[in-house]
């Protein structure tokens, strides 16, 4: 059972019909409006997967910088994916303050990660110097920092 599942034990009864609006609308305006829901359905899923993909990926960048001793962010990467993205939504007719503003969430958790990536890395020096390419890999559902040290002489 994931954290998320344990944190909201009906997370696995999910129904995609739940509604305040049954009863209260025409049956076809309701089966419309749930189609239609179903999809949204689908596009969140699809984002979460790859929200989880790109965490993967952020997370090596991480343990790259941690065993370089690079810093958690990048302030001019962040601004040149900030005005592409932007440039993206823009031609998707998404708000492009809107893509900012969700970019700039990922960058701030990203960071975070990476920091404590950085963190647990360091610390592992201090318990053992030669430990120096010793970054690993969080396992599915880890957060770094979160439940101890990220980091491991056999990696």
């Amino acid at each position: 059972m994931t954290e998320q599942n344990q944190t909201h034990p009906d997370a696995d009864a999910y129904d995609p019909g739940a509604s305040s609006l049954a009863g209260q609308v025409d049956p076809a305006v309701m089966a419309e409006l749930l189609s239609i829901r179903s999809s949204i359905d689908n596009i969140d899923a699809t984002l979460v997967f790859l929200l989880a993909e790109r965490f993967k990926a952020t997370q090596k960048v991480g343990f790259l910088k941690a065993t370089h001793k690079l810093p958690a962010g990048d302030p001019g990467r962040e601004t040149a994916q900030i005005a592409r993205l932007r440039r993206l939504a823009a031609e998707a007719h998404l708000d492009p303050a809107f893509a900012e503003k969700f970019l700039n969430f990922i960058i701030g958790e990203v960071i975070r990660h990476h920091e404590a990536i950085a963190e647990d890395h360091e610390a592992a020096l201090a318990t053992d110097p030669q430990a120096t390419n010793s970054v690993r890999p969080l396992t599915a559902g880890e957060v770094p920092g979160a439940a101890g040290p990220t980091v491991s002489a056999t990696a």
